[in-house]
């Protein structure tokens, strides 16, 4: 798709996208998002930061008087777009160390977004806590109604940047409008738990979703014989390990898929993979410390993936950080022990993981599909922002038949 906005700079254009995107369920307003955007000095993460906070404040505030005054769906609205403001405003500031604006902005999205859902009558949306491993995580979920009827159940978790608030408009409220009880929550290394307890990435994710099925599962509103897990962009790696060794799912949804990191890690590093794997992880090796550097100075999106890379794995150079992407794969037999149908979705113009999602499909031994997004569709970008009417509708009825053979 053609750069409307920061002709010069892919980041800035496929993150304001990314909110053009949220218009579809109440998360922007297109002008405010352009308003915005003409404020920003391009590649500027300064500049981004400080034209989206006042952007967030000031429908915020808008929120708060129209609230004050009684006029709760205006009130609900306002509250949607700021929670998605704030969390664009932040989105820039993570790195070793994060610019310390980050939680402020962060905490306003999360208290935005809490203030609308409060003022819901339909669909229900409640704040809830899962229960893991001494702690608990943080999430919502959305009931199609009151009635504590068992529901076929979505799964959702976002990836490597995004928030649990984001899914209301990356396919929370699609599913729950089509009848589904819908489960959001951010794991470890997300931003809830990573912002407030320091819980990084792990690359073995059925540990994380175990015990968030173990909590749907005492829930009326949920069928158990009908959850379906969805996982959204670095998701998309975590969602199908996971459903390699928790088998109490009927269907898995890969938004965009793949099928190892490690490819990204390595692929600037001459020798092969295995020699790059062990420079990686060796107790010291500058000149791979140094070429690291220069790739931060000239690539923008590289420089940004390796400071959030840091801050969301947990470690302290960037070398590190490429090291930490060798445990994430599903290579080794892993994707062939994922036995319930999957929906592999891919992204024909990806600009992170090109051909990705075509080698999980073809590792697939389950019931599987293969489902391409074009730019000719306004969705060829990756994970498909600016078409979420178009690929929510094409998952969720891909859902609907899988759920319907599966009970």
């Amino acid at each position: 798709m053609k750069q409307l906005l920061f002709p010069n700079n892919i980041q800035f254009w496929y993150e304001t996208l990314r909110s053009m995107s949220h218009i579809a369920y109440g998360g922007a307003d297109f002008g405010e998002v352009v308003a915005t955007a003409e404020r920003i000095t391009e590649g500027d993460y300064d500049s981004w930061y400080v034209e989206w906070l006042a952007t967030a404040d000031r429908v915020s505030r808008e929120a708060e008087k129209a609230l004050a005054a009684g006029h709760r769906v205006s009130a609900r609205d306002g509250f949607l777009r700021a929670s998605n403001y704030y969390r664009s405003a932040e989105f820039f500031l993570h790195g070793h160390p994060c610019d310390p604006r980050h939680d402020h902005a962060y905490d306003r999205s999360v208290q935005c977004f809490e203030a609308a859902a409060a003022l819901y009558t339909t669909p229900r949306i409640e704040p809830v806590r899962i229960p893991y491993q001494g702690t608990t995580l943080p999430g919502y979920l959305y009931r199609a109604d009151d009635s504590g009827t068992p529901r076929p159940t979505l799964i959702m978790h976002n990836g490597f940047d995004g928030t649990a608030e984001e899914l209301h408009f990356f396919g929370a409220m699609a599913g729950v409008e089509r009848g589904y009880t819908v489960l959001v929550f951010d794991g470890p290394g997300m931003p809830g738990p990573r912002h407030h307890e320091g819980l990084v990435f792990r690359p073995d994710w059925e540990n994380v979703i175990t015990p968030v099925i173990d909590f749907a599962e005492t829930l009326p509103e949920v069928d158990n014989s009908r959850i379906a897990l969805l996982g959204i962009s670095m998701g998309g790696i975590l969602a199908p390990r996971a459903a390699a060794f928790e088998h109490r799912l009927a269907a898995l949804i890969a938004v965009d898929g793949l099928y190892d990191l490690g490819q990204t890690a390595v692929r600037n590093i001459p020798g092969g993979r295995l020699a790059a794997e062990r420079l990686l992880r060796a107790d010291s090796a500058p000149e791979l410390d140094a070429a690291l550097d220069q790739i931060m100075s000239r690539d923008p999106i590289a420089r940004w993936a390796i400071n959030h890379g840091m801050y969301v794995m947990g470690v302290d150079t960037p070398r590190a950080f490429n090291a930490s992407y060798l445990d994430y794969t599903l290579a080794d037999g892993v994707a062939e022990q994922i036995q319930c149908p999957t929906l592999v979705c891919e992204a024909a113009e990806d600009m992170f993981f090109d051909g990705q999602p075509q080698q999980l499909y073809d590792h697939l031994t389950c019931p599987r599909t293969l489902m391409v997004f074009t730019s000719e569709e306004g969705a060829g970008a990756h994970c498909h922002p600016g078409a979420m009417r178009l690929s929510q509708a094409r998952i969720y009825d891909w859902l609907d038949e899988t759920l319907k053979t599966t009970a």
